[in-house]
């Protein structure tokens, strides 16, 4: 069993004692080429809920002992025979729709391990299907430029020496050992590194419960950064995290890259990095005729995240089969079509100068900002005042003429109705000089 030098974990403690912020300190102040901007600017990535529950068409994890029994649960990986997965497939989906990154849930908290691990039994390659699927979606990322990343659960409700099993951790397993617990995850997620890396996010989930605490997760944050230093890792690595907001309390003690609202768009913040998690039905895994957002719906929740200065990394939940519904698919590349037609202002843009309101919101990248107005208060938008003069303003998403005043007060934009579009209307404003800031 691989044992971490104890010297691993001192840049977390240190940190801790010193009251330096964690995501500060991961990655160089300013550094446009750095693995946290690249992140900023991929803004929309492609999050995968999938394993043996697809079967039962139930929520991965916390269905077990819930809808499904416990031993009927853990016996369905003897079935899963996927005989349809294609990696390269997924990864073009992904690459049509316009993402520019992958996350696929490695281990849920059901404990079943989506790829050929070392350390439990309970894996993909114990499968019928036998295959490991990591391995294959790794390489596939690699070919296709989409950059390759890992969910991993802390909590385990399955595995014997994590304290709590099911229904959803509510359970005390008889004779836990929370240390070779630990051990166990160190272990897994250095394997996840050396054999499928480098990664570009290590999305951990789970911290919530009381086994996992602030020091447990300090800890292998460090230890993970001494492996992989370009390393991204989600605020759920530690504690303080605000329920489904996201936001991190203290984060000069608590360690992580960026927060991770659940289900919601962030709220605006262009001091912390963040990524909103939301699925594209109702539920994580694959639910046979699960509602879906719509167009309009999925296209404002990624718009709607990076006016806000943050990311989308938008959840579909493949079929027990191996293939992702055809109806996913095709949203997916709506998405993508809108994004080839739109993308300069989505891509390596910075939320605002204007915050986000219930017309909308703003992009800037350099001296240019981008208004996407996904409902019109009334005829004329009026917005704060702008200290850069705007000398130029044009409509991206129809041909027609865009009227606007400045002054010290506010500035003022109108569009005819005949040229406003139902999803998003977006304006490109030119100004002198270089965009910063919010109002």
């Amino acid at each position: 069993m691989h044992v971490a030098p104890t010297f691993r974990f001192l840049p977390a403690l240190l940190m801790s004692v010193l009251g330096l912020g964690l995501a500060a300190c991961s990655q160089p102040s300013g550094s446009s080429s750095s693995p946290l901007q690249e992140f900023r600017d991929a803004k929309f990535g492609m999050f995968i809920h999938w394993g043996p529950v697809s079967q039962k068409g139930t929520e991965i994890g916390w269905s077990r002992g819930r809808e499904v029994p416990i031993a009927e649960y853990d016996r369905l990986y003897r079935q899963f025979d996927p005989v349809h997965f294609d990696a390269e497939e997924w990864v073009l989906l992904a690459k049509d729709a316009g993402m520019r990154y992958l996350v696929i849930t490695s281990k849920h908290h059901d404990g079943f391990s989506l790829w050929d691990s070392e350390y439990t039994d309970y894996d993909i390659t114990n499968t019928p299907f036998g295959r490991d699927v990591l391995r294959e979606l790794s390489d596939a990322c690699k070919r296709h430029g989409i950059q390759f990343s890992v969910y991993y659960s802390l909590a385990d409700w399955y595995h014997p020496d994590y304290p709590l099993g099911s229904p959803g951790g509510q359970v005390e397993k008889p004779q836990p050992n929370m240390p070779r617990y630990v051990e166990f995850v160190r272990n897994q997620t250095r394997e996840l590194i050396e054999k499928y890396g480098p990664l570009g996010v290590l999305w951990f989930d789970g911290e919530w419960e009381e086994p996992w605490t602030r020091e447990y997760g300090n800890d292998l944050y460090a230890y993970l950064k001494g492996l992989q230093p370009s390393l991204l890792i989600n605020n759920r690595v530690s504690k303080g995290r605000e329920g489904m907001a996201g936001t991190t309390r203290q984060s000069d003690l608590n360690a992580g890259d960026f927060d991770t609202p659940e289900q919601e768009i962030g709220r605006f913040n262009t001091e912390r990095p963040w990524e909103s998690c939301i699925t594209l039905c109702r539920q994580w895994a694959w639910k046979p005729d699960d509602e879906m957002k719509s167009l309009e719906e999925s296209l404002h929740l990624l718009i709607g995240a990076v006016a806000g200065d943050g990311n989308l990394l938008l959840n579909i939940g493949p079929m027990p089969d191996g293939r992702i519904e055809s109806r996913q698919a095709a949203r997916l590349r709506d998405m993508g079509a809108w994004l080839r037609r739109y993308g300069q202002s989505i891509y390596r843009t910075r939320g605002g100068p204007w915050r986000t309101q219930s017309w909308g919101g703003s992009t800037y990248r350099d001296e240019t900002i981008y208004l996407h107005l996904l409902q019109w208060p009334a005829d004329t938008l009026s917005l704060p005042a702008l200290s850069q003069h705007i000398a130029r303003a044009r409509l991206l998403t129809a041909d027609g003429e865009v009227s606007w005043a400045q002054d010290s007060q506010s500035v003022r934009i109108f569009v005819p109705q005949a040229q406003r579009d139902s999803i998003d209307t977006i304006i490109e404003l030119t100004v002198e000089g270089p965009v910063s800031g919010s109002s």
